[in-house]
Formats: structure tokens, sequence, C-alpha cells
């Protein structure tokens, strides 16, 4: 029964044989579908790449809201961070329409913005206005459009102080205060400012106004005697002076976003390894 033995011996080999044969076929088919598939989601990844438009409109305030003329600089924080962390986001237009707000609201909004910038390209898109803390923000992005009669600028700082002591005399009308510090109240408008208060505002309006001033200086690279008047700007005359880059309204600014981040992109892949 030899040859039998034999007989099976080679049928069990050509099946191992077969076996392999297959499992390589399977191997190839695999690594080739893989290829595919790899190339297939480079090209959706390119194709789908996006730029995120987050607007900035009404008075920025610190905090978390929206809506009633006001946004929150949370609010506006956490687009700028969501959109700078997304990978299919290629740039951000900030589209700024707001007459300013707070400065620590700019300040916050600033601060997400330069986290924002490390990884993306942000170009600015001012609408009807974007002046005074609005224009502080917009100064940190890395390209400004503007149309010619966006109105711009007005760099300064202000604390109003409101005196309706003469209309609650008029009235009949007494407010006593029982306070532990001789400015605790200065901010009521029950009375007039003392002139130790006056003083103090001023130093403290002129500290705000200094921080800003300088930074806009130093982002915008302009000349500090061209805007500290605190005046409102036309879209024109500000890219005369340098507070702004192009003119051009939202659309404009979307395309240049793409083109930057073309161009950042090029730069990346011909960098050395």
């Amino acid at each position: 029964m030899a040859w039998l033995d034999e007989e099976i011996s080679r049928i069990r080999r050509g099946s191992r044989s077969k076996a392999r044969g297959r499992l390589f076929t399977v191997m190839i088919i695999l690594l080739a579908v893989a290829v595919v598939l790899a190339i297939a989601a480079a090209f959706f990844y390119a194709e789908d790449r996006k730029t995120v438009i987050i607007r900035i409109e009404g008075t920025m305030v610190a905090g978390d809201g929206i809506g009633g003329g006001y946004v929150g600089s949370e609010y506006i924080g956490r687009q700028l961070r969501s959109a700078a962390d997304d990978p299919l986001v290629e740039a951000i237009v900030l589209r700024v329409n707001s007459g300013g707000g707070s400065p620590v609201a700019a300040q916050e909004i600033i601060r997400d913005l330069e986290y924002a910038r490390q990884k993306k390209p942000i170009v600015v898109s001012m609408g009807d206005i974007a002046a005074s803390a609005a224009y502080h923000v917009s100064a940190h992005a890395d390209v400004i459009y503007a149309n010619p009669d966006s109105m711009t600028g007005s760099i300064g700082s202000i604390w109003l102080f409101y005196d309706i002591s003469r209309y609650l005399s008029d009235e009949g009308i007494a407010i006593d205060v029982i306070k532990s510090g001789a400015m605790k109240d200065m901010t009521s408008p029950y009375r007039k400012l003392s002139d130790e208060e006056r003083d103090y505002a001023q130093d403290v309006v002129d500290a705000s106004f200094e921080e800003f001033i300088a930074d806009v200086v130093e982002q915008r690279g302009i000349s500090r005697e061209a805007v500290d008047d605190a005046r409102l700007i036309r879209g024109e005359e500000a890219l005369e002076i340098g507070l702004v880059d192009r003119i051009g309204n939202l659309f404009d600014a979307v395309e240049g976003a793409k083109n930057l981040a073309a161009t950042v992109r090029s730069s990346a892949e011909a960098a050395p390894s």
C-alpha cells in the first residue's frame, strides 16, 4: 500500500501549496484595497479642506453669551480653538462687524486668536465697522480686508461717568452712602467725581490706552502719531496708514485666506524634513 501513502502525501502537498497560493492572492488583494483607500482618503481630504468664517458681531463682552447686540469672548474663543484644531480647516476668516467692547473681551479673544494663528492662517474681513477693541482683535490677524467705507480705528480707551445729582436734587431725592473707602462709590451717578477720583480714572484710562496702542503699533508696524487721536478712520484711509492690508469684501477675504493657506501648505511641503 506504499503507493497509496505516497499518493495521499502528494495530494496533501498540493493542497498546502494551493492554500498558500490563495493566501498570497488574498494578501495582494488586501494590499491593493488599502492603497486605493489611502489614495481616496488623501483625495477626499484635499478636496474637503475648508475655510471657516467666524463672526464677531455686536459689542464684545467677557463671557459666553451671544445675542441682543452682544457677543461673548468665550463664545468666539471656543470657535477659534475648534477651527484651529480641526484637521479639515485650512484657514479662518474673522468677519468683524463691531464697534468694540471691553478691553478684557478683546484680550481674551486675542489670546485664543493667537492660539489659532499658530496653526492656521487668519484673515479679517471688516463689515460696517471694526473699531476700538474690535480693531485690537483684528490687528492680530495675518491679513486684514476692509471695504472703502468700513469704519475702523478709534484706537483709544474711554470710561464714562454719569451725574444725575441735579435731577435728584430737583426731585427732592437724597441718598445716604455708608462706605469703607473714599472712592468706593466713584462710579455712582448720584454725585460728581472728586478731583482725586478724576485723576485716578485718567490714570486707569491712560494705562489701558498705552497697552492698546503699543500692541497695535507692534502688530501693524504703523506710526503711533497716525492713530493716537483715537478717531474713526475710513477703510481707504486705513489702507494708506497701514491699519488694513486690502480693499475687498467677505468673498475677497475668503479667497485670500485660501491662497494664503495654499502658500503655507506649499512652503511646508517644500521644507526639508
